[in-house]
């Protein structure tokens, strides 16, 4: 089994409620750059994506290429939720492989605890591929990585 775990593209400044926040034109990009590489090399089964529109935003260009995956809102993968708890969620979903569209800081917490490893910042619209028999906190390893090109 693989799961893709995706950050969403760069988001607008905070004017309005973090939740609303949509990506700029470089996050576009980002999106669209990193949902290339996923599609180029992987064979997505489903998707999961938080509620927030910016991540909703990033999942549309994976859409764009791959309109037949399946997907699905997950409410506790958001920037502030338990890691731990989502983890647990994502767990029940049978796949081959699977694509997280989420945030900082808890991507990097999933991340961690499917590695038994300490928690590694995520680039804007960054993924990382990781592969396990079965999903379990610490019995993952991660086979790869995408970072698509960041402002400077």
């Amino acid at each position: 089994m693989k799961i893709i775990l995706m950050r969403h593209g760069q988001a607008e400044d905070e004017t309005r409620p973090d939740s609303a926040r949509k990506l700029t034109d470089l996050g576009c990009e980002q999106a669209k750059q990193t949902a290339e590489y996923i599609s180029n090399r992987y064979q997505p089964d489903y998707f999961l994506v938080s509620p927030y529109v910016r991540a909703q935003q990033t999942l549309a260009e994976l859409q764009a290429l791959m309109s037949n995956v399946p997907s699905n809102i997950q409410q506790n993968i958001t920037p502030s939720d338990d890691a731990r708890l989502a983890l647990a969620d994502i767990a029940h979903i049978e796949v081959e492989c699977l694509v997280v569209v989420c945030h900082m800081s808890i991507i990097a917490h999933i991340a961690a605890l499917l590695t038994d490893d300490y928690p590694e910042s995520f680039s804007l619209a960054e993924a990382r591929v990781f592969e396990m028999d079965f999903v379990m906190m610490g019995m993952a390893r991660e086979i790869a990585r995408f970072v698509p090109d960041q402002p400077y």
